[in-house]
């Protein structure tokens, strides 16, 4: 808290501490401890210390007079500040102190308390963090003003009271309606002439507004009440329970309010006049995206009342039925879904669904709240206002809510219900009663409107929503199926039923003997379905499901449903029969049976149906016969995605030739027509002029007419008829999408549950084939979502499955040649994105020839064995047929002005196969220098650069190889930096900068593993360059440039310069006075709280050898300056003695250039030809090795502190230009490491 600094900021006692003591321009660290803490017990939470620390305060003040101003303006002061402290708690507390405050010392005007609060808190400066507490200071320092019984008399502070309070009205998120409330008891308690001045300013001239809220409404009653002629004045005689407010938006939340109040009788009373129909007509009328809508608030006060009274089923239900009642010409205006029914305890539940199937039979018309709308009423058509349009509509809503009902019960004691409300919907969508009979209770329903037909669609079509809700959850039910049957088994059971009784109901379509023997079939096979071994259980539960659902379409379309339950059956007894293959040699055997063929144009037939029931069942069915999947089957499959081998499909192609015929037909129309007219006018040709010019008579006229109107109603015809050709080809079109769609989900199903399976490797190209047609004609979103779902397809559960085909068997040749297809294509690729899919498809068939490992060894690369066998295979892969594929796509790569291919493609390549990668070197080293564009040079250098460091390929390499390799890039990368800093364009820069980077990979990896290599060539070339490398002025790419060149002469021994801004800007430091290095004292410490410094042992020859400033103490420095201090005086040795002073940076030439310690150890085994390298001489007071140590001394550490040599290769290696340390760190554990004894 920000009142707490000053507090802690005096010592105790007033004791004096060393040194000097900065300023107390508040003069409060002379206060004694008594009075600071009666601030702290102000924000306590207990109420009893609180109040006694208000009222200690209020005596210590009145009890010293003579320094009461000072203490109270101090005083005032915190209490302003704690108004906005962060603790909630704390606010009221502060604004209570103040209230007293206020009240006990008359002579503190209150316009400057409520100035100070607003300049403390002021809402246009706070930051938006901040907004929250600032906004409550101000609310609590106005209540503040309000408690100390002094603002209604101070008519100016009430009015800056008032405007500040209507400011913070507007922030409605943080302070809800306090503002309001707030002013409403200040004004409550104002004399009335004040209230007559304030009353314009507080209370808008809209009865909109004050209905708005019960804060406006109070305000509104409070004016009433005490000037009355003033209100009359402003808003004029305002009748509010009059005819013309009932529809406002306060009745209706009084409404909902006033529900758990009610009674069970008196709910009816309320929920059938005139305030209820308001409603209805909101709830229809408020449809417009700008329109304020009640509804979602009355649902909240709707679903308040029934969660608070679930002990009283009855009145939940007597809610519920009067909202369902409120209806428009027979439509209630509620939603078919409604949320609150959730809230029902199962009693009311079950009441209400008894309740909806009785208004369903029989629609009380007369209970109803109905009402028309004003433009409904102004419809002059009788059958508008029919009973029974009214009829149809209720009930089409009815059957809604009943199936919307299901969704929300989740337990199993619900199921009786659910099979009650199925059976209802069941038995009215496809049957109707002859007989009544006490067996089936859905006969003894009678109907006081006849049903109509189309309601029994709507019926029928409610009754397979439901049958989708409760079948893709395989509902269970113990009680009445205790062996674990489906649930829809009971609707099997229920229509089974309804059959055998044929003198009491009938289908509405009857059956024939074909579909009554396919219907005892499909019991039949169900039977022996469930006798089946626990082994086939899960497939066997699959086709009960499919059984299930085909046998309950029976009843919606017999003759289809007829023959595909005949080849169901047929399926299921040969699957069940049959053992799983899992090789394409067995699969392609001709004694195959083609029940699976069967079965997958079945799936494919489902699939074309717009259910999403049937879709899931199909996936489902397909994830337990995808194992005996042949090849003949899955080609159906990818027919449907193929638009030249789909019958299908062929409409679209000639979709597009009959669009151009129908251009063309038009072109002919109205050549025609010319010709029509001609002879309708009775000349030859249109374009000639007419010989003579006689007239035509008016018969002549007459027929000419007749004529020409023919001649345009027959064109009109044809317009209409090429419109409604385009738009069904539309259509057809649309229709043909989604069924692709529906069609992946098999895909999927087949290389998530059988990624091993040899007929995967058919699906790379289909797929390929689908995302390339719908990039080029994705424009609307139905392309668009088949194109993203082949692609997650094919790259998530395809491409990066962890499990792929092992045994190929005689497959291998081919799978080289569409390893090579797939490549040209990713080459031909107009789109580098459309490119990866190819490249990624060649690289999944690489890991799968890799994977067959039948003939070839295993590579062991942690053994550092040859990867490549004898016979040029590295594993199953043949790298004497995979080696020219990609090699070409390489060549063509890093040639071509425009490829698809890009540099990630070939790093996943070597990444993901290093011997391969070690057969491609050549080509990109080739490309490095010589005739190839600059663009494509630095694409060669950045494949080298990554490729490299890879500790796979390093494994495939023998050491002589491997040094061969380094130093045959190490020539070309010195080539290429001969030109190093005349690059103009682009291109040209990015193959400088590439070229560093690489020369920098080279250099680490000479030094890590301690490779004989010449280095001085390429040291001479960069040192020629250095003129043209300097950093200032340059671009950022040109900063980059001489980052990484420096990077590389370090690498070889020659460290950086510093530039002379840098020096002049570090000399004037050096001789600064320490007094202006003082930094500013904001508060002190008492010593019993200061932390002892604690003084290593070691470093007391380092501090005699600090230089003393002269002014007596040293001033406190930041860490960054002693950095530079130690940096100045360089590192002390590891006996304790000091070390000699570096020489000046002007001793650092390029001529001369030193070796860092470690890198001198590590540079010590390069070599050329044997022969130790001759290193350039290093300048007086750098460190050498211990045997060529100067006579004049050495600087840094002793030969006795040298780390060991596996240290320093860590150092090294963490020096790299890609884990480069800074400056900082590197010298802070230097000084570490010197004061270790």
């Amino acid at each position: 808290m920000e009142s707490r600094v000053p507090a802690e900021s005096a010592s105790p006692g007033g004791a004096a501490t060393s040194g000097p003591r900065p300023a107390d321009r508040e003069g409060l660290l002379q206060q004694s401890r008594e009075f600071l803490d009666f601030f702290w017990d102000i924000a306590k939470p207990e109420q009893e210390t609180r109040l006694e620390a208000t009222e200690k305060l209020l005596a210590y003040l009145r009890a010293r007079p003579q320094v009461g101003a000072r203490r109270g303006k101090y005083a005032l002061k915190r209490l302003i500040t704690g108004l906005g402290v962060g603790r909630e708690t704390a606010r009221p507390c502060y604004s209570l102190a103040l209230a007293q405050l206020l009240q006990s010392f008359e002579d503190i005007p209150l316009c400057s308390v409520l100035q100070q609060i607003q300049e403390k808190h002021d809402l246009q400066k706070v930051k938006k963090a901040m907004m929250r507490p600032a906004l409550f200071a101000n609310l609590f320092g106005v209540l503040a003003l309000f408690q100390s019984g002094r603002l209604v008399k101070d008519s100016e502070a009430l009015l800056k009271s008032v405007k500040l309070l209507q400011n913070l009205a507007q922030h409605h998120n943080h302070l809800q309606e306090q503002p309001q409330k707030a002013l409403v008891d200040i004004l409550s308690e104002v004399p009335a002439a004040t209230l007559q001045a304030i009353l314009p300013k507080v209370l808008k001239a809209d009865l909109n507004s004050v209905l708005g809220s019960p804060e406006h409404l109070e305000l509104f009653l409070l004016a009433q009440q005490k000037v009355p002629e003033k209100l009359k004045e402003l808003i004029g005689p305002v009748n509010l329970f009059s005819d013309e407010n009932i529809p406002s938006y306060l009745c209706f939340r009084l409404l909902g309010a006033a529900l758990p109040l009610l009674s069970e009788e008196q709910l009816p009373l309320v929920m059938q006049g005139d305030l209820i129909r308001h409603f209805g007509e909101h709830m229809v009328t408020a449809k417009l995206p700008k329109q304020f809508k009640f509804a979602p608030e009355m649902n909240e006060y709707v679903g308040a009342f029934l969660e608070g009274c679930r002990d009283d089923p009855e009145r939940q239900l007597a809610v519920v039925v009067a909202f369902t009642r409120i209806t428009n010409q027979g439509l209630p205006v509620l939603p078919t879904f409604w949320r609150v029914v959730r809230s029902l305890s199962p009693h009311a539940l079950k009441g209400y669904v008894a309740w909806l199937q009785t208004t369903f039979l029989r629609p009380d018309l007369d209970s109803l709240v109905d009402f028309s709308t004003s433009n409904q009423k102004k419809a002059q058509d009788a059958s508008l206002h029919g009973p029974e349009r009214a009829v149809f509509r209720l009930r089409k809503w009815v059957i809604l809510r009943l199936v919307s009902t299901v969704d929300a019960l989740h337990a199993e004691k619900e199921d009786d219900l659910i099979e009650e409300v199925a059976r209802f919907c069941f038995f009215h969508s496809f049957f109707e009663t002859k007989k009544p009979t006490s067996q089936i209770p859905e006969t003894e329903q009678q109907f006081s409107f006849p049903l109509e037909s189309r309601t029994r669609e709507v019926v029928s079509s409610a009754f397979f929503s439901l049958l989708q809700t409760v079948s893709t959850q395989f509902r269970l039910a113990p009680a009445r199926t205790p062996d674990g049957q489906p649930w829809t088994h009971r609707l099997v059971q229920f229509a089974d039923l309804l059959l055998s009784h044929s003198r009491n109901v009938t289908p509405l379509t009857p059956f024939t003997t074909q579909q009554r023997q396919a219907w005892d079939r499909m019991l039949q096979t169900l039977k022996e379905l469930e006798a089946c071994s626990a082994e086939a259980k899960a497939k066997a539960s699959a086709f009960q499901h499919l059984l299930f659902l085909v046998g309950i379409y029976l009843f919606k379309s017999p003759a289809e449903s007829c023959e595909l339950l005949a080849d169901i059956q047929t399926c299921i007894q040969k699957s069940l029969g049959e053992k799983p293959r899992r090789t394409r040699s067995k699969a392609a055997t001709p004694q195959e049976p083609p029940w699976v063929e069967v079965l997958v144009e079945i799936l494919l037939a489902l699939l074309a149906q717009p259910s999403h029931l049937m879709r899931q069942v199909a996936r489902t069915v397909f994830s337990h016969v995808c194992v005996h999947l042949t090849p003949r089957a899955l080609q159906l499959i990818l027919d449907v995605l193929n638009p030249e081998k789909s019958a299908d499909e062929d409409n679209v192609v000639v979709t597009d030739d009959s669009e151009k015929q129908s251009e063309s037909g038009e072109v002919r129309a109205r050549r025609g027509g010319r010709v029509d007219m001609g002879w309708a006018t009775g000349g030859g040709t249109v374009d000639g002029e007419d010989d003579g010019d006689e007239e035509l008579g008016d018969e002549a006229m007459m027929a000419l007419d007749q004529n020409l109107a023919s001649l345009f109603a027959e064109q009109k015809l044809r317009i209409q008829a090429r419109r409604d050709e385009k738009n069904k080809l539309r259509k057809e079109k649309v229709l043909r999408r989604d069924f692709q769609i529906r069609v992946l989900d098999l895909i999927e199903v087949l290389v998530t549950k059988q990624p091993e399976n040899p007929l995967v490797l058919e699906l790379l190209e289909p797929l390929l084939d689908v995302i390339r047609r719908s990039m080029r004609t994705s424009s609307s979103k139905q392309e668009q979502d088949l194109l993203h779902k082949t692609a997650r397809i094919f790259t998530h559960h395809l491409c990066r499955s962890r499990h792929y085909c092992h045994d190929v068997g005689r497959g291998l040749g081919a799978l080289y040649a569409q390893v090579e297809r797939l490549v040209q294509q990713a080459g031909r690729q107009a789109d580098a994105s459309l490119s990866l899919y190819y490249f990624n498809a060649a690289l999944y068939l690489l890991r799968v020839l890799k994977g067959n490992s039948t003939a070839a060894t295993v590579c062991k690369p942690q053994k550092k064995e040859k990867a490549v066998s004898a016979t040029g295979t590295c594993g199953g892969l043949d790298l004497s047929l995979v080696t020219p594929i990609f090699s070409s796509a390489l060549t063509s790569f890093l040639t071509k002005r425009n490829s698809p291919l890009t540099v990630p493609m070939f790093l996943s390549l070597f990444s993901r196969h290093p011997v391969l990668c070690k057969s491609l070197l050549p080509v990109v080293i080739q490309h490095v220098t010589g005739q190839a564009r600059p663009r494509h040079q630095a694409q060669a250098c950045v494949l080298l650069q990554k490729a490299l460091p890879t500790r796979e390929l390093r494994l495939c390499f023998e050491d002589p190889e491997w040094e061969q390799l380094v130093s045959q890039i190490l020539v070309k990368v010195t080539e290429n930096l001969r030109t190093l800093g005349e690059a103009q364009s682009k291109s040209e820069q990015q193959q400088e900068l590439s070229s560093l980077g690489l020369l920098n990979t080279l250099l680490r990896t000479i030094h890590q593993e301690k490779l004989t290599v010449d280095l001085t060539g390429v040291l001479g070339v960069l040192q020629s360059q250095q003129q043209r490398l300097q950093p200032g002025g340059r671009s950022a790419s040109c900063s980059r440039l001489c980052n990484l060149y420096w990077q590389a002469m370090k690498a070889l021994g020659v460290q950086r310069p510093k530039s002379e801004k840098k020096e002049a800007r570090e000399v004037p430091k050096v001789t600064q006075s320490p007094l202006s290095a003082k930094r500013k004292k904001k508060g002190f410490l008492p010593e019993t709280k200061k932390r002892k410094k604690r003084k290593l042992e070691g470093a007391a020859p380092a501090e005699e050898a600090k230089p003393t400033a002269p002014g007596g103490d040293q001033p406190p420095s930041t860490g960054k300056r002693r950095r530079r201090k130690r940096k100045a005086q360089g590192p002390t040795q590891a006996n304790g003695t000091p070390a000699t002073k570096r020489p000046a940076p002007e001793a650092m030439t390029p001529s001369a250039p030193a070796k860092t310690p470690k890198l001198q150890e590590k540079q010590q085994p390069s070599q050329v030809n044997g022969a130790r390298a001759a290193s350039p001489a290093a300048p007086a007071g750098r460190k050498q090795p211990q045997k060529d140590l100067p006579e004049k001394g050495v600087s840094g550490k002793s030969p006795q502190s040298a780390l060991p040599r596996k240290k320093a290769r860590l150092s090294l290696a963490s020096r790299s230009p890609t884990l480069l340390q800074s400056g900082a760190k590197r010298k802070k554990a230097s000084l570490k490491k010197a004061r270790k004894p």
